[in-house]
């Protein structure tokens, strides 16, 4: 064991037991209309490092209330902290602070500053948890921060247009944040991560936001999972960052005319697995990716599948299942080494001689009139004709507009189910 290791593993000792004494002393001070303490501000101001406040029902009217020590501020039913629209309500400006139980209501709105209901500045162990949120401009912020859970939340707004509305849960420049189990509704964007890395965002509903249900860029070695985006403006933009995971999410009704469950845009070596991606006007919109695995996906009754444009190469489409979308495939550019393999198609109308489940007839996903539909929308008015039949089956036989070796040579007979 090296010197400085031993070094560290003492100071970290030291801080432990440290804080420790500092918990053991710790006091429980409450505050309500006819204790010592009337309001939060006071109780907070008597308040040594890691004590517990415990809020009482009661309406208190605080804004820019800064907690600049370690403290517990935990809510019994009903305590609700009325911003009265004035500004920022609570800042955090220390480690170890949780708040837990409170209702948050009437966060000011600025044009110049990100007026939040609750947020963090330079903090690290800190824990929000069970809190209610309502009529906010920005819920929950977190700012150059570490180490933080962000947990069992609800937000809520009222967001009419994008340059006077915030988002829900916004972090910027953070590592390591655990945000799970929210629900974020009518919001600019549900949640918002820029320059945040290796943090987990896992069991969230975001739903009816006007813009995004998540939003993030520059954020690298992220994991996202089990979460619901459902009917948001423009669905879920993922841009600008690498190393990612998303699995087990659904992605659903993101209905517009430049709206997509999912766009990816400036992405590098990511894996998309086990998502559900259910009508929306495009299920995932790619652009400049690079190395990515879409690995058993669901894609059902989507306008377009996938659509895919250029700069993307040495993605793999595995095992995926496409089913009854408008159009599964959209290809705009070179093949560049990326490939489609082994995955079920609805649309496929082949054989399998030797019943082995695979497709004995290789399968081209791109139609032609998806092509010209790309080119002139208003063509989208023909999709039922015979004309678009007969245009896609000459298509088919000779490619001419659409890529001739965008094929899936091992077609899957049924529906793909992982076996893991």
């Amino acid at each position: 064991m090296s010197l400085n290791f031993k070094h560290c593993v003492t100071v970290a000792i030291i801080l432990l037991l440290l804080w420790s004494v500092v918990v053991t002393n710790a006091k429980t001070i409450d505050v309500c209309k006819l204790c010592d303490h009337t309001t939060i501000r006071s109780g907070v101001e008597f308040a040594s490092s890691g004590d517990t406040i415990t809020i009482h029902q009661g309406v208190y009217k605080e804004n820019e209330l800064i907690i600049n020590k370690p403290l517990t501020l935990i809510g019994k039913k009903e305590s609700i902290l009325d911003g009265e629209k004035k500004g920022n309500i609570l800042l955090i400006d220390a480690n170890y602070v949780n708040i837990m139980g409170l209702t948050f209501i009437n966060v000011g709105s600025s044009y110049t500053e990100d007026f939040a209901a609750i947020k963090l500045r330079k903090t690290k162990y800190c824990r929000i948890e069970n809190n209610f949120l309502d009529n906010v401009f920005f819920g929950i912020v977190l700012e150059k921060s570490r180490q933080a859970l962000i947990k069992g939340n609800q937000i809520k707004s009222n967001a009419k247009d994008e340059f006077n509305s915030g988002n829900g849960i916004h972090l910027w420049y953070c590592q390591n944040i655990t945000i799970d189990s929210n629900a974020l509704y009518n919001l600019r964007d549900g949640i918002y991560l820029e320059f945040v890395d290796s943090s987990t965002i896992t069991r969230n509903i975001s739903k009816n936001n006007l813009r995004y249900g998540l939003h993030f860029m520059f954020s690298n070695y992220d994991v996202y999972s089990n979460n619901l985006f459902q009917n948001n403006g423009a669905g879920v933009a993922v841009m600008f960052s690498k190393h990612i995971q998303m699995f087990q999410n659904t992605f659903t009704k993101n209905w517009g005319v430049a709206s997509y469950g999912l766009l990816l845009k400036e992405i590098n070596d990511a894996e998309i697995s086990h998502n559900v991606f259910e009508e929306n006007t495009i299920g995932i919109n790619v652009e400049g990716t690079n190395r990515i695995n879409y690995f058993a996906n669901d894609f059902k009754s989507n306008g377009w599948a996938v659509k895919i444009h250029g700069g993307c190469y040495l993605n793999n489409f595995k095992q995926n299942n496409f089913l009854y979308n408008t159009f599964d495939i959209s290809y705009n550019g070179k093949m560049n080494d990326n490939t489609f393999d082994n995955n079920y198609w609805s649309n496929y109308t082949g054989y399998d001689l030797n019943k082995d489940q695979i497709g004995d007839v290789p399968f081209r996903p791109v139609k032609l009139f998806s092509y010209v539909v790309n080119k002139t929308p208003e063509t989208i008015i023909l999709l039922r004709s015979l004309f678009i039949d007969l245009i896609n089956v000459s298509e088919k036989v000779s490619p001419i507009f659409t890529p001739d070796n965008l094929i899936d040579n091992q077609p899957l007979m049924n529906i793909y189910r992982d076996k893991n």
